[in-house]
């Protein structure tokens, strides 16, 4: 039986959604995780990577949402080479601040988005392959930022490793180009999760060094081009037991307006999906 396409978006608290995406009123950080909630039943929660959240904090995501709903959230950059550190202590040190969540039972992936210096390497594999050990039983979801991993000559050899390893490739939708920080959007699944972002397609922006990611991420998915990824989407659900497919275009409500836009592509093709429609009201009204 084909999984389910389970679509969210990369944050529900970016600056974007709320000026663009919450209705007046939505304004406490618990009826804001409310509101998405009942638009969607995962998300991936980018602000560890920055800074890691109290305990607390992470045990309230876990209480305000509902039972089946599912976290992913994005390692500290101390974890992914974006700042110098010993792997086993921070991947100890992001744990115990996500502990609460991981007991709830709704914490899912981890993403490892690694900076475009990782470069593929036997040091590199080495690193990787203590990776599944340091974040049992969560899934490692490993986003690669330098195309070498991907080449045509090592791509069979990538996704080999990360399979024996129990680590979950992150498929990427991002602007076409060569750039050495860009890999090729193939789909594939080396874990019984697959995971697909979606970053769109600015290439004048993807490179530029901004305060804000949303100026990076400016992009408004078209039909056109989110149905090239209904079959790669259909494909992935018959070849793992979870997919996801994430949107990290955070300009203004960009993510959650393309997610929907999926969603109606997934419906028409009829591929099972979550995500991305609006539930009914609560008082409908009466004929």
């Amino acid at each position: 039986m084909a999984a389910i396409v389970r679509l969210g978006t990369c944050s529900f608290a970016d600056e974007g959604l709320l000026k663009s995406w919450y209705p007046r009123g939505v304004s406490s950080a618990k009826a804001r995780l409310g509101y998405y909630a009942e638009r969607f039943d995962t998300v991936e929660v980018d602000s560890p990577f920055y800074h890691l959240p109290d305990p607390a904090v992470a045990g309230r995501w876990a209480q305000r949402t509902p039972p089946a709903f599912v976290f992913h959230v994005k390692a500290h950059r101390t974890m992914t080479h974006h700042e110098p550190a010993e792997q086993a202590p921070a991947f100890a040190d992001f744990r115990a601040s996500l502990e609460p969540l991981e007991l709830s039972g709704k914490l899912r992936g981890i993403l490892l988005q690694y900076h475009p210096r990782f470069v593929k390497s036997a040091e590199a594999k080495e690193e990787l392959s203590r990776v599944r050990e340091l974040l049992e039983p969560l899934v490692p979801l490993i986003e690669f930022r330098h195309r070498s991993w991907l080449e045509e000559d090592e791509r069979g050899d990538t996704f080999s490793f990360l399979e024996r390893n129990g680590l979950a490739y992150v498929s990427v939708d991002a602007p076409p180009t060569r750039a050495s920080n860009v890999l090729p959007p193939v789909a594939a699944a080396t874990h019984r999760v697959a995971y697909v972002r979606f970053h769109g397609r600015n290439v004048r922006t993807w490179n530029i060094k901004a305060e804000k990611s949303s100026r990076r991420f400016d992009w408004m998915y078209s039909a056109a081009e989110l149905a090239e990824w209904v079959g790669e989407l259909g494909r992935l659900a018959s070849e793992a037991d979870e997919v996801y497919g994430m949107f990290n275009n955070n300009r203004d409500d960009f993510a959650p307006r393309s997610a929907a836009l999926l969603r109606g592509l997934l419906d028409e093709a009829g591929i099972a999906a979550t995500g991305g429609i609006e539930p009914p009201p609560v008082n409908p009204a009466l004929f």
